[in-house]
């Protein structure tokens, strides 16, 4: 599994946000804190940067700010790789920010179950991508297709993943194992996976309290960023 000539840069820090940020503590059941605001990139990078993200309420246009308890990481030292998940590691060809836009596209498809992501919101990573803060992660096949990916948010050594897809076994799962290398390889801290799935737990993904989330968080985002996400 090798990388593919990338195309990042240092991001540089947009304008700030207009709104105040919640307290993630006022957070409901399910773990939304707050409805409204925008999606500019100021706001969601504080966002983040305050143990929030933004993920659409069914019953209107306006965003909401989740912030969950339990939280979802997968830890760094803990990703689980199967024997089968390993060779197709060893047979895929992954690429970083080489195809942000064709991830996100596959990611929000509106046939997927449980599909969240709209059109506000995959304008606002793109723009997010463009300014260097939002990153994806392809898989590839020997044809030469995008089979698979995720993507998501780095800040420092936090990066928040968002969605991930798949169009042949385990090509998401390949993403993420070199997701996590990069990680490692980087000094990052924190892998934020918001909420644990079934699929997410198989891999390693286990919750931890929200206020041990909030309180690994300035260390994280004190790291530099991993210098795969700069080129």
């Amino acid at each position: 599994m090798s990388d593919a000539p990338r195309t990042g840069r240092h991001p540089a820090e947009p304008p700030p946000s207009r709104w105040e940020m919640p307290d993630p503590d006022l957070a409901d059941e399910s773990g939304l804190v707050a409805i409204g605001a925008d999606l500019a990139p100021g706001t969601i990078l504080a966002a983040y940067r305050n143990g929030l993200f933004p993920m659409p309420v069914r019953w209107g246009r306006a965003p909401g700010w989740w912030s969950p308890d339990p939280r979802g990481i997968l830890p760094l030292d803990g990703l689980k790789v199967s024997r089968s998940l390993r060779k197709a590691c060893d047979r895929a060809e992954v690429r970083i920010d080489t195809a942000f836009d064709e991830v996100i596209e596959a990611c929000s498809d509106p046939t997927r179950p449980h599909g969240w992501i709209n059109r506000a919101i995959k304008d606002a990573y793109q723009d997010l991508h463009r300014r260097g803060w939002a990153h994806s992660v392809e898989t590839w096949n020997a044809d030469g297709e995008l089979v698979g990916g995720l993507y998501g948010i780095a800040v420092g050594g936090l990066f928040a993943g968002e969605s991930m897809f798949h169009r042949a076994t385990d090509a998401s799962k390949v993403a993420l194992v070199r997701l996590v290398e990069v990680l490692v390889e980087g000094g990052a801290e924190l892998l934020d996976v918001q909420w644990k799935t079934d699929h997410l737990a198989t891999l390693g993904a286990i919750e931890i309290p929200r206020p041990e989330y909030l309180g690994r968080l300035p260390a994280a985002l004190a790291r530099p960023l991993p210098t795969a996400f700069t080129g």
